[in-house]
């Protein structure tokens, strides 16, 4: 027994000295976040948690990762877009084509539907120069309004406003079910957030700040605006394309009527309330526009009685958080060590009088 006695000490304090190195490492961070959301699908399996639970928190994952391009954009640049849905609406068309018409793997399938519309996103970024501001807003719009259209028009190939069907991926010649597919999208959500974070802290994450402050001094310092701006646009369609074909393979049907102009707001709604340039913050703004009305308010006793108004009540919440926290749900932590340093402060204040 003082054998272990005597070890119990050591042993807290290897595991305290291990917390705080996975705490301190940004990569390890994230892989312990991923790991916290990959356990959930076990809570199903073990009865406690329902299935449609985990369809909901898979919706979270895929926007959360279009949203964290827009945030490269919109955060880090300083560029509106409202294309968003036309661009993961894109994304999720080429995915189910080249998978069930083509019959063509699922990496390759993910290739075309990233690699296509940052095509897209280059020739924005060249137009980007002669227009800004809500004029970009309204120029992203009509090119996302164009591919919607397009998804409703060319039923030969896009089934039209019947859509169209898409299957589990298959991956490494094993076809994955729901929460293998799950899973899937917790690799994807935590390598963005490890690639968004590596962009953002290097060379072109200093230019987009730059870039963001002020164009005229970015170029003073050297920055070429249309080398970021290409980049920035890329960056935010490729993110979009990636996040559409994920969307087709764990929901396994696209139509029309999910990419319109209401999809890109609630994207953008999601950076703004999560906090711009904050990649955790992201996650949680798109849990907030997509889980909490479903997750949260449709199980509270009087508000998820009554059809419609969890969604209410959430957007009474979405406004409240841009009121109070105009910097995003990303910067209460930051909020809560002033007020704490704030408190000490008095604290030390008086005790300095009292002892004088």
């Amino acid at each position: 027994m003082n054998g272990l006695n005597n070890k119990s000490p050591s042993l807290l304090k290897e595991g305290g000295a291990l917390a705080l190195s996975v705490y301190k490492n940004t990569y390890l961070r994230f892989i312990a976040f991923g790991a916290v959301l990959a356990l959930l699908p076990v809570l199903q399996s073990a009865g406690l948690m329902k299935a449609s639970t985990l369809s909901y928190l898979g919706n979270v994952l895929i926007y959360a990762v279009v949203a964290l391009g827009l945030n490269l954009l919109l955060g880090y640049s300083g560029l509106i877009s409202l294309g968003t849905a036309g661009f993961m609406g894109f994304g999720s068309y080429l995915a189910a084509i080249f998978t069930e018409n083509l019959q063509l793997s699922f990496w390759v399938a993910l290739l075309v539907a990233v690699a296509v519309p940052t095509l897209f996103g280059v020739a924005i970024g060249f137009v980007s120069l002669r227009i800004e501001g809500i004029y970009l807003a309204i120029a992203t719009l009509c090119v996302s309004e164009i591919l919607l259209k397009t998804f409703e028009q060319v039923e030969e190939i896009t089934g039209g406003m019947q859509g169209k069907k898409a299957n589990y991926p298959v991956i490494f010649g094993s076809k994955l079910d729901r929460s293998g597919t799950y899973l899937l999208l917790v690799i994807a959500l935590i390598l963005t957030m490890m690639l968004t974070y590596n962009l953002v802290n290097g060379q072109m994450g200093r230019a987009m700040h730059a870039m963001r402050g002020s164009e005229v001094a970015a170029q003073a310092m050297g920055v070429n605006l249309l080398k970021y701006r290409l980049i920035s646009f890329a960056l935010a369609t490729a993110y979009a394309g990636f996040a559409g074909a994920l969307y087709v393979f764990f929901i396994k049907y696209t139509y029309p009527t999910v990419w319109n102009i209401n999809l890109s707001l609630y994207v953008l709604a999601a950076v703004v309330i999560g906090g711009m340039r904050s990649i955790y913050g992201t996650v949680v703004g798109a849990f907030l526009v997509w889980a909490v009305p479903d997750l949260v308010l449709k199980n509270l006793p009087v508000i998820g009685k009554i059809n419609g108004l969890p969604y209410i009540f959430n957007g009474v919440l979405i406004i409240l958080v841009i009121m109070f926290f105009p910097e995003g749900l990303a910067g209460i932590p930051t909020r809560i060590k002033l007020f704490i340093k704030r408190i000490k402060e008095k604290n030390a204040a008086k005790g300095g009088a009292q002892s004088a």
